[in-house]
């Protein structure tokens, strides 16, 4: 174990647990001043298969896990067949001794703490929990009350659980405590929630689709406290267009899906685009085609918001490389829709959706204006007035005197049904004008972020996810990072700045064809080479770093 970070791998059966035990390791080391980062893998099962999580903290920030561990905590023999290679030098293993088979480390008899608990199975976790707090030397007193924000069912049981085990455990590799500031612990899910409701989201639409569930989940727990409608519609296409719905009269809403639901959706998102109704679409990547790996990660689906949806029309895409950034980026796409009258989507892959980070509160503030208005004393009321921006003034049923029209056919200005070709092209004409202010406004919102050594002449072109592993690397091998977060309208002067004195670049991304890579490449930039997986899994920092030795000297 390196002196400022540490991992460690908790694993088990689905049902154990492992996700809420991995939650809360994260959340003791975060205590203890420490910058985490948890990846969580498990299969599409709701009993049985093979769940871990990695959770790696360290005092800078990371947003990316190691192969090797410092320690293992295993609830079934699984775990170590699956993983005891990655155990590194003087790693400890703790385990269940009633399913466990294991020589060296330290036994916790789980099933006989439970029973003196009168406690069930699911607990388990909390035992083992308790036993790692002893053995990486945390304090108990602080560790404690981590556990009680945590375990909100059953608290004291739980605790008195986690505690029987600690006095059984020993300690054998200290983990010191860093003395930084504690930093909140979210996934990215958690913090879109958060951005889209700083930017006075009132609905939200969903049915239930891995990587985004846990946003309805988690909207779903503070709908009272925030004053939200958060509902479950019966299928993808009412949840589009519900939301359009509640655009037309006024109010604020997104939606959140996957690959497959969204399939379901770019009718309702071209109608959103002539309509021009402002939406937002949380669109969590998985590995595809079709349910593909339904719980697994991909960089896949860029194309796909890219040219999902008949005809053209203007869209935004942000894709945001940690929580810090999914925080910011969900609160400006929510404005930047409603100023502009066009649907947004939001591109996380899963690892975003369902990986913790350690967050500094974002307290920048929210960016875009607010949408244009019309004057409740101009009559009569055009729906899609000309202007100059080709953004035409909003009002919202019901209105005294007028009638507001939205329109899926080629429309007039006031709404109505046409197949003038003059009438056509203007309307066509004015709906792009919005393009050109949004790329405008984009490009003074760091659309393009780099970081390593920003004067190498090589560089990693990356995306979403990737950034963690690619920003960690390349400040330890003098590369440049390269990572546009708006890929859609692209920030091409921007990018262009970012790309000055590059010689050679490399993309890296977790798709099989470089979809970031063919992207850049509209606009002249052609990489080195594409450094790509996609198995649904994330790279791992040792991983990446042998393949970047293969190819960078």
């Amino acid at each position: 174990m390196a002196e400022n970070e540490i991992s460690v791998l908790i694993g088990g059966r689905a049902g154990d647990g492992i996700s809420s035990a991995g939650q809360i390791i994260a959340h003791l080391l975060a205590r203890n001043g420490y910058r985490v980062h948890m990846y969580f893998d498990y299969p599409s099962l709701i009993k049985g298969g093979h769940n871990f999580a990695i959770i790696r903290a360290a005092e800078e920030g990371i947003g990316a896990v190691r192969e090797k561990v410092d320690f293992i905590l295993a609830l079934n023999q699984e775990t170590l067949r699956l993983h005891l290679p990655r155990l590194m030098e003087r790693g400890v293993v703790i385990y269940d001794t009633g399913t466990v088979k294991q020589a060296d480390g330290i036994g916790i008899p789980v099933k006989d703490i439970l029973s003196a608990e009168g406690a069930s199975a699911v607990m388990g976790n909390s035992a083992i929990i308790g036993a790692f707090i002893r053995a990486a030397g945390l304090s108990w007193e602080t560790s404690g009350e981590v556990l009680k924000k945590s375990m909100q069912k059953q608290t004291e049981k739980n605790l008195r659980i986690a505690r029987r085990a600690y006095d059984l455990s020993e300690e054998r590799r200290a983990v010191p405590v860093t003395g930084r500031p504690v930093l909140p612990v979210l996934t990215g899910n958690e913090a879109i929630s958060i951005g889209l409701v700083e930017a006075d989201l009132e609905l939200y639409f969903s049915y239930p689709m891995s990587p985004t569930s846990n946003i309805l989940h988690f909207l779903a727990g503070y709908a009272d406290e925030l004053r939200l409608r958060v509902i479950q519609p019966e299928s993808e296409t009412a949840v589009i267009l519900m939301a359009l719905g509640c655009s037309y009269a006024g109010s604020r809403a997104a939606v959140g899906t996957s690959g497959g639901g969204f399939c379901l959706m770019t009718e309702a998102l071209s109608l959103a685009g002539i309509a021009e109704l402002p939406v937002v679409i949380v669109l969590g990547q998985r590995a595809g085609p079709s349910t593909g790996l339904a719980t697994y990660s991909a960089q896949s689906d860029l194309h796909f918001a890219l040219h999902a949806g008949q005809g053209e029309f203007p869209r935004l895409i942000v894709a945001p490389g940690d929580a810090k950034e999914a925080w910011y980026w969900s609160r400006t796409a929510m404005d930047l829709a409603w100023k502009y009258q066009v649907p947004a989507i939001i591109l996380p892959d899963r690892l975003i959706c369902e990986g913790l980070y350690s967050v500094e509160p974002d307290t920048g503030g929210r960016y875009a204006a607010g949408p244009v208005m019309g004057d409740p004393g101009v009559h009569p009321y055009l729906r899609y007035a000309a202007a100059d921006s080709g953004i035409s003034p909003l009002r919202f049923p019901p209105a005294r005197g007028e009638i507001i029209r939205v329109n899926s056919h080629v429309h007039d200005p006031d709404g109505i049904t046409t197949e003038d070709p003059r009438v056509t092209k203007e309307m066509a004409d004015k709906r792009w004008k919005k393009m050109d202010g949004l790329a405008r406004e984009v490009g003074g919102m760091h659309p393009v972020n780099t970081g390593g050594d920003v004067d190498a002449v090589t560089a990693l072109l990356c995306w979403g996810s990737t950034k963690g592993v690619c920003k960690e690397l390349a400040e330890k091998k003098g590369l440049r990072v390269i990572q546009p977060v708006v890929l859609w309208p692209f920030a091409e002067k921007v990018f262009a700045r970012a790309m000055q004195g590059v010689e050679q670049f490399y993309a890296v991304e977790t798709n099989e064809t470089g979809q970031l890579a063919t992207l850049v490449s509209r606009f002249g930039y052609r990489p080195a080479g594409k450094i790509l997986k996609y198995d649904g899994r994330p790279f791992m920092v040792d991983e990446l770093e042998a393949e970047l030795d293969k190819v960078i000297p």
